[in-house]
């Protein structure tokens, strides 16, 4: 692989991997686009195909797991669809409400409001909010060893050959 596009390729990456511990950058996404770009772009035979595969399917493993865990926890923990989803709607506002840290804030506000609402009481509001922010934190921590081993596949991939 040519220096220059490895070099630009593992800085994008990289950069990837701090968007996915501080919620301001699409990270995982990012790992993905200059891993998978790259390889396809230096190697467009099977090899690269191949790469570009693989980082396709951690990729969707990653993503899946920072949305599937929280959802999941709540769930088990009773916490209706409709609390989720309004855990989500202040996510997205609090993303562009306060920088860096606003999506966990939103989500958990909104999740916290929505349970209050529900069972009209903090004390088991605050407990569906701890256990979907757990969730969320390992669902994270799995995202993040997922960039990793996607950094690790397409340095392996892009210096071999």
């Amino acid at each position: 692989m040519d220096p220059v596009v490895a070099a630009l390729a593992l800085l994008v990456m990289l950069v990837g991997l701090v968007g996915v511990v501080v919620p301001v950058l699409p990270g995982l996404l990012l790992v993905w686009l200059a891993g998978a770009g790259s390889a396809l772009l230096v190697a467009t035979d099977t090899a690269g195909w191949t790469i570009a595969a693989i980082l396709t399917v951690l990729f969707a493993i990653g993503t899946g797991a920072t949305i599937w865990l929280p959802a999941r926890s709540g769930r088990r923990g009773g916490v209706p669809m409709r609390s989720l989803g309004l855990a989500a709607l202040g996510a997205v506002v609090g993303f562009f409400v306060i920088p860096v840290l606003g999506f966990l804030i939103g989500a958990a506000a909104g999740l916290l409001v929505a349970e209050f609402q529900r069972l009209g009481d903090w004390e088991p509001a605050w407990r569906s909010v701890g256990s979907v922010v757990r969730a969320y934190g390992i669902g994270v921590v799995v995202e993040l060893v997922v960039g990793l081993t996607m950094i690790a596949v397409w340095g392996v991939a892009a210096f071999v050959r």
